[in-house]
C-alpha cells in the first residue's frame, strides 16, 4: 500500500491537473461559440454564390472555365487535410486522419497532400506522403485572409495540371457533442453533382431553376472568372471554420471528461488518504497502549 506521503503527493498532482483541464475546457467553450457563429454566418453567402454558378453554368453547353472542366483521365489527386496544431482534443485528429488515409488508399492514382495543422503534417511526414505544402498556426477562428493562401495553392496545382481532382478532408461541425469527418470534392466544380461538392451540406436544397435572361455586365465569362475562384476559396474557408469549431468542441468535451475523471480520482485518493491516516493513528494508539502496558507490568 502507498504511504501517506505518496498519496498526498498524488492528490496534489491530480488537483493541479484538474485545474488545468477545467481552464482548457472554459477556453474551448468560449472559442467554440465564436467559431459556431462564424460557421453559420458564411452559409447564406455560399447559398447565393452557388445559385449564381448553377444559373450561369446552365447557359453554356460546354464548360467555359478551367475550374468547371472535368478531366477524363485522372492521373493525380490532391487532398487538403485539416487537422489541429495541438492535441488534447480526444479522437478529433485520429478520426479525420483515418478517413483521409483510407480514402487515399482506395484511389487508383497517386495522392498528394496539403496539410493544414501540425498534427496532420507530422503524420504525413512519418508516412512519407507527397506533401505539396503545409500551413499551421491559424487563429482559433480563422478569417478569409488566413485561408486564402491555402485555396490559391490548391487552385494553382489544379490549373497547372499537376493534379486532376482536389478534395477537402475536414471535420464537419454538427453540434457540440457530434462532429463528423468528411471528404468532399473541391475541384473541378460540378454544378450538376451538388451532393459531391464540398459545399453541399450548406446548399442542399439548391436545385437548378430556370431564370430570366439577364443582362450581364461586363459579360458572363467575366462574372464566372470572378465568382468561381472566390467560391472555391469560400469552400476552403468554410472547411477551416468547420474544422476549427469541431476541434474546440472536441477539446471541450475531452477536457470535461478529464476533469470529471480527475474529480473521481480525487475522491478515491482522499478515501485512501483517510484510511491511511486512520491506520497510522491506530498503530500509534496501539504502540502507546502496548508501551503503557509494558511499563505497568515493569512497575508491579
Amino acid at each position: 500500500m502507498e504511504t501517506l506521503r505518496e498519496i498526498r503527493r498524488r492528490i496534489r498532482s491530480v488537483r493541479n491537473l484538474s485545474q488545468v483541464t477545467r481552464a482548457l475546457e472554459a477556453v474551448s467553450a468560449s472559442k467554440v461559440q465564436k467559431a459556431q457563429v462564424a460557421v453559420l454566418a458564411t452559409r447564406p453567402y455560399a447559398h447565393r454564390a452557388w445559385e449564381v454558378i448553377i444559373n450561369l453554368a446552365g447557359l453554356f453547353e460546354e464548360p467555359i472555365h478551367p475550374l468547371l472542366t472535368y478531366r477524363e483521365s485522372v492521373q493525380s489527386v490532391l487532398i487538403v487535410l485539416f487537422t489541429s496544431d495541438r492535441g488534447l482534443c480526444g479522437a478529433y485528429n485520429h478520426n479525420i486522419m483515418r478517413v483521409a488515409t483510407d480514402y487515399a488508399r482506395r484511389l487508383p492514382v497517386p495522392v498528394r497532400y496539403i496539410a493544414v495543422g501540425r498534427r496532420g503534417r507530422d503524420i504525413l511526414w512519418r508516412m512519407r506522403a507527397d506533401l505539396v505544402a503545409e500551413f499551421h498556426s491559424l487563429p482559433a477562428v480563422p478569417s478569409f485572409l488566413n485561408t486564402t493562401p491555402i485555396a490559391r495553392t490548391a487552385i494553382e496545382e489544379f490549373l497547372e495540371g499537376r493534379v486532376d481532382e482536389i478534395f477537402l478532408a475536414y471535420t464537419d461541425f454538427i453540434n457540440l457533442l457530434r462532429q463528423r469527418p468528411v471528404i468532399r470534392r473541391l475541384l473541378p466544380l460540378r454544378p450538376s453533382e451538388l451532393d459531391l461538392q464540398a459545399v453541399s451540406e450548406y446548399v442542399v436544397d439548391m436545385q437548378p431553376v430556370g431564370v430570366p435572361e439577364y443582362i450581364y455586365e461586363p459579360s458572363r465569362e467575366a462574372i464566372l472568372n470572378t465568382i468561381l475562384p472566390r467560391f472555391t476559396e469560400l469552400q476552403v474557408y468554410q472547411a477551416a471554420l468547420e474544422s476549427s469549431a469541431s476541434e474546440h468542441a472536441a477539446r471541450r468535451l475531452a477536457m470535461r471528461n478529464a476533469t470529471d475523471n480527475a474529480e473521481d480520482l480525487l475522491q478515491d485518493l482522499t478515501l485512501m488518504r483517510n484510511k491511511a491516516r486512520q491506520q497510522a493513528i491506530t498503530r500509534e494508539l496501539l504502540d502507546i497502549a502496548g508501551g503503557a502496558e509494558v511499563l505497568h507490568q515493569a512497575m508491579r
